[in-house]
């Protein structure tokens, strides 16, 4: 299991409100300073006019993967263009690339290449936002799971919608939605890295909560790898079945002496088969026709 990554601790719209001052690196797309653009069109934007993403999924952000991405782009200059949308007072809305905008303010960026479209709405923006990202960004499970369930919840789609626009199959997708059924606390072990996407599944497959932290404390503790969790996950639903098969010691000796009383009354031979949930058959035994009618006698008799 990795190691614990760490937060920058402060939000997109404070760095873009303080753009430190410095020189403009040059990038792939050209020095234009054009702020203007067609619909679906790559342009020079101002970093200090773009404004956050409402719908960002994206909640940690590694330190030492943005410092990478800062000397990328201070040798090759920003490879892959922003996404935004225009909004009211000539500003511009953050749809994808929120990475690329907190590495170029960082070291002194003034404007940033952008693609400029067009969206009729907050539900269209909030799918744009979250397919954008789920595609070009490098989210965690955990936000990728938030982001699946926000395009089940809020955009209306199905699991079978998300799987094809993200290029997955819907069985992914669902394993992901999996994962926000576990407790708070091993959420964000997965969030951080110190715990990977098969040690979660493995969790989800356990009955309750409590149980679930119960083998997440041994596999913090023991280290325990994907396949030795998967065992033990596996060897703990076994126990459980043939504990639920196998009724208590009491409930057996009561049902033992109710068949006994069953069987002096009919003077034959009588089974009582206990099943799940308190259910289960009588079995009475007859030995001839003129028995069958016996006990056929017997049982009518409680009508009168």
């Amino acid at each position: 299991m990795s190691k614990a990554k760490h937060g920058l601790g402060k939000g997109l719209s404070a760095l873009i409100r303080s753009s430190p001052a410095g020189e403009q690196a040059e990038a792939p797309y050209g020095r234009s300073s054009e702020l203007t653009a067609a619909p679906g069109g790559v342009m020079h934007v101002e970093i200090a006019r773009i404004r956050p993403n409402p719908f960002q999924p994206r909640a940690d952000f590694d330190q030492q993967a943005l410092d990478e991405l800062k000397e990328s782009i201070r040798e090759k200059g920003i490879v892959q263009a922003v996404t935004v949308r225009r909004a009211e007072g000539g500003m511009y809305e953050l749809i994808s690339g929120e990475r690329r905008i907190r590495a170029s303010t960082e070291i002194g960026l003034k404007t940033i290449p952008a693609y400029v479209i067009e969206v009729k709405d907050r539900s269209e923006m909030l799918e744009l936002a979250l397919i954008e990202n789920l595609q070009r960004e490098h989210l965690n499970p955990v936000e990728i799971a938030i982001s699946y369930q926000r395009l089940l919840r809020d955009v209306g789609l199905t699991a079978e919608d998300i799987a094809r626009k993200v290029s997955k199959d819907r069985t992914t997708v669902v394993n992901f939605l999996r994962l926000l059924k576990l407790p708070e606390k091993i959420q964000e072990t997965l969030r951080k890295g110190q715990l990977t996407m098969g040690h979660a599944r493995a969790l989800v497959a356990l009955p309750d909560e409590i149980t679930q932290l119960r083998f997440f404390d041994r596999i913090i503790k023991q280290d325990l790898n994907v396949r030795q969790v998967e065992k033990l996950v596996r060897d703990f639903g076994k126990a459980s079945e043939k504990k639920a098969a196998r009724p208590a010691r009491g409930t057996a000796t009561a049902v033992e002496s109710i068949a006994e009383r069953i069987q002096q009354i009919l003077a034959t031979r009588v089974k009582v088969n206990m099943k799940e949930e308190g259910r289960g058959e009588i079995v009475i035994e007859f030995y001839s026709s003129d028995d069958l009618g016996r006990l056929f006698d017997l049982i009518a008799s409680i009508e009168r």
